[in-house]
């Protein structure tokens, strides 16, 4: 057999920035971010550890583009839509993309120097909200709002004990076992009327809040606030 030689190898693709941090976010999705180290990411773009630092600073700034990635996933607001539809869907897309990069939740505002899929998100669903009427104060209030919320249950279920509909129905079955209802009668009740009924997904329980807080920054914004995104 004819070896090869180094004509008619396949060309490698050069590395860049980008390619290292979507390997980092792999990495981490897969991991944990406690187990992504510069020489596990160099195993994984096939470098050593030592060629990363051709691309990133160090690990903060490592950080930094990762979370870019993760802020580049998330659907920006539309502006053809209302704005409670498209911080509606901003939302649902956040929980989304936070469900797949869980290491990302407590990381998403914690960055000193943002990157620019990050300021072009902040700036849009500002825009978003200014357009439809929301004072600076409101917006700002609109905004801790919304993100307390989002961020808040992407963090409770990212923790929960079950992932699928069948899980949840087998720990609510357990633990009703060992609470007897005569002791906890409310808790059993929330359990058979609600947890156990056919189709019950935890994540349901997401829209409901998300729509309370939306009708509640509509009444909040009064007569100046109107169904319109963009002007």
């Amino acid at each position: 057999m004819t070896p090869r030689t180094g004509r008619d190898r396949a060309p490698r693709i050069p590395l860049s920035r980008q390619k290292v941090l979507e390997a980092a976010v792999a990495v981490a999705d897969e991991s944990g971010l406690a187990a992504l180290t510069m020489r596990k990411l160099g195993e994984a773009v096939g470098v050593e550890a030592m060629s990363l630092y051709t691309h990133v600073t160090n690990k903060e700034d490592l950080l930094n583009g990762m979370i870019d990635v993760v802020f580049g996933e998330i659907d920006l607001p539309s502006g053809e839509a209302g704005w409670k539809a498209a911080m509606r869907q901003r939302a649902i897309s956040v929980r989304k993309v936070l469900s797949r990069h869980r290491w990302a939740i407590g990381l998403m505002e914690s960055r000193r120097s943002p990157g620019p899929a990050t300021l072009r998100h902040h700036d849009a669903v500002l825009g978003c909200l200014r357009r439809a009427g929301f004072s600076v104060a409101l917006t700002a209030h609109a905004y801790s709002a919304l993100d307390s919320y989002i961020y808040g249950f992407a963090l409770q279920e990212s923790s929960l004990p079950f992932d699928t509909p069948a899980e949840t129905a087998e720990l609510a079955e357990a633990i009703l076992a060992q609470a007897p209802a005569e002791q906890y009668p409310h808790l059993a009740e929330l359990t058979t009327e609600h947890v156990l009924r056919p189709g019950y997904d935890y994540g349901d329980e997401f829209e409901f809040g998300l729509d309370l807080i939306l009708d509640g920054l509509q009444r909040a914004g009064g007569s100046g606030v109107t169904g319109r995104a963009a002007s």
